[in-house]
């Protein structure tokens, strides 16, 4: 063969080679920290209210999404209920919750969360009156009995929390240091179930602590009741009963019996010292009490816009980042989520206008990429998990998922190195995928990939804990983007001016060529690993 001939042709590859990447830079470059930032002083700012999964607020984000994704000119490619083409793949979550419920005592109402928490499950028909007793510690024993010479029937049994102790301090059961199971996490358990046993209606159970401590305590317990995951992709059902029990301040409890917290004090003081409850002069009361269940369907919505490719349509790349966050909290204050995962929306926004501009100016890619913004992350990886069992694509066609979340921060061991970003997954399933994404690093960013949390043996087991792993389990490699967690995680610190945009736009660009890259080589990439 004619040596001429032969680097001629080489030259010419050579050619569009830099070529390709001189306009992959050119478009990469349109990628910038002030769009990011024009971006996420809407996505997270106050007037969304946190972008709780479902609410009007998460609802104005996704508005917002979808009417760039119009701008940009991607294609509309979810169903209505009328065949109407729409940007928004809807879809239900079910949660089971307190309607209205309340304790009466006199002219004074108590409200759930604020002045008592409940644990169990429990449903009044409306609102209920009955007696009040005081049973000492509500324990049924033979060493110990306070249930002696006691009626109970059709009453609101109020006990102490815990077991006596006598005045050495030894508890009155064991005789020593030991508790018996009438004290601990489950011994609530055991005193409603005995009271009820003996025909009480109702159990009341008098927290240790009292004013500024109990409502700390019930701050805290309504923290983590709102963080508990109680939404479900399917209708829930719940088996309710009378066994449960509402704990109260010792404020609250003289008010139900109608003494004073003195007098309860004494009470107490009386069993510790002659190791038996008292059986006469027992205070009563009556108290009125409601405890409503709810079921709620929460309407919800993936945005998602289409680019179809050129000569390889068929196949897809999905790109992803979380559009919810947590919302209010019980103290009123909004958790704008402006890392998490405000960074990530945005950063579809940018990544779907570059590939835009790309495309309207005859740089469209071979293969198809999907911009999604998903919900319901914060509640379970719902909208993830929906897609992945309702794919709008099929996922035979799904090349890869790369999916960002949390990006505009650093953590503590990158506090002195902004230029990093955590690369989770991206050799699960494919080697090629993590070639490409070291390559696409080294030729334009020349971040530090950091893999600390690629490790199955890392406890944070961050891998399984966003949108890309509703991927991976379905065998479509993906890579998952992530610069750690900080300070102001699930927190109303998370703001936009704490948002590194100089640092976060190198990773979209990064993001950018890794695409770049994916829809226009030759051969889709292999899945030919299976690591955990």
């Amino acid at each position: 063969m004619n040596k001429k001939l032969i680097w001629a042709g080489m030259l010419a590859t050579m050619a569009t080679v830099a070529q390709a990447q001189d306009v992959a830079s050119k478009y990469a470059a349109t990628i910038t920290p002030a769009d990011l930032k024009k971006h996420l002083v809407i996505i997270a700012s106050d007037s969304l209210e946190g972008r709780d999964t479902g609410s009007p607020g998460q609802k104005k984000a996704a508005d917002y999404v979808s009417k760039h994704f119009k701008q940009y000119g991607l294609t509309p490619i979810a169903t209505e209920a009328d065949g109407s083409l729409s940007y928004y793949q809807k879809y239900n979550l079910y949660r089971r919750g307190w309607g209205d419920v309340y304790v009466k005592v006199g002219g004074q109402k108590y409200d759930l969360n604020k002045d008592f928490y409940l644990s169990g499950l429990l449903s009044t028909p409306g609102e209920v009156t009955v007696p009040t007793v005081w049973a000492g510690y509500g324990i049924d024993g033979t060493k110990y009995n306070d249930y002696n010479g006691l009626d109970v029937s059709g009453k609101a049994v109020v006990v102490f929390d815990g077991e006596p102790k006598d005045e050495k301090d030894n508890y009155l059961i064991s005789g020593g240091a030991e508790r018996s199971n009438w004290s601990g996490p489950s011994s609530w358990q055991r005193k409603v179930a005995t009271a009820l046993n003996k025909g009480a209606k109702y159990v009341f159970i008098v927290s240790d602590n009292s004013g500024s401590e109990f409502d700390q305590e019930v701050r805290q317990r309504s923290v983590m009741a709102r963080r508990i995951n109680s939404m479900t992709m399917k209708p829930i059902e719940e088996s309710l009963s009378n066994t449960a029990a509402f704990t109260v301040s010792p404020e609250i409890a003289a008010d139900l019996l109608k003494t004073s917290t003195k007098n309860l004090d004494k009470l107490k003081q009386d069993i510790n010292k002659s190791g038996k409850t008292v059986t006469k002069g027992r205070p009563a009361g009556t108290v009125t009490l409601k405890a409503e269940r709810t079921n709620e369907i929460i309407e919800t919505e993936n945005v998602a816009g289409f680019m179809e490719g050129t000569d390889k349509k068929d196949e897809v790349l999905v790109i992803t980042a979380h559009l919810d966050h947590i919302g209010i909290s019980p103290d009123g204050q909004i958790n704008n989520g402006a890392d998490d995962d405000g960074s990530g929306t945005v950063s579809i926004l940018e990544l779907a206008e570059a590939f835009s501009q790309a495309k309207a100016a005859g740089n469209g890619p071979r293969r198809s990429i999907l911009f999604m913004t998903v919900t319901g992350e914060e509640k379970g990886l719902f909208g993830s998990e929906y897609y992945s069992e309702n794919p709008l694509l099929p996922l035979s066609n799904t090349i890869a998922n790369l999916n960002i979340d949390m990006i505009g921060r650093v953590d503590k061991a990158h506090e002195n190195d902004h230029k990093y970003v955590y690369v989770i997954g991206s050799d699960k399933l494919s080697s090629e995928l993590h070639a490409i994404s070291e390559a696409a690093n080294s030729k334009y960013v020349n971040y530090k990939l950091d893999y600390t949390f690629n490790d199955p043996k890392d406890p944070n087991r961050f891998y399984y804990r966003s949108d890309h792993y509703n991927f991976a389990r379905k065998g479509v490699p993906v890579i998952f983007y992530f610069t750690g967690v900080h300070e102001d995680y699930h927190r109303p610190g998370d703001d936009v001016e704490k948002i590194l945009f100089e640092k976060q736009a190198p990773i979209v660009q990064l993001v950018f060529h890794t695409a770049w890259e994916l829809v226009n080589r030759d051969a889709r990439i292999i899945v030919d690993s299976n690591k955990p």
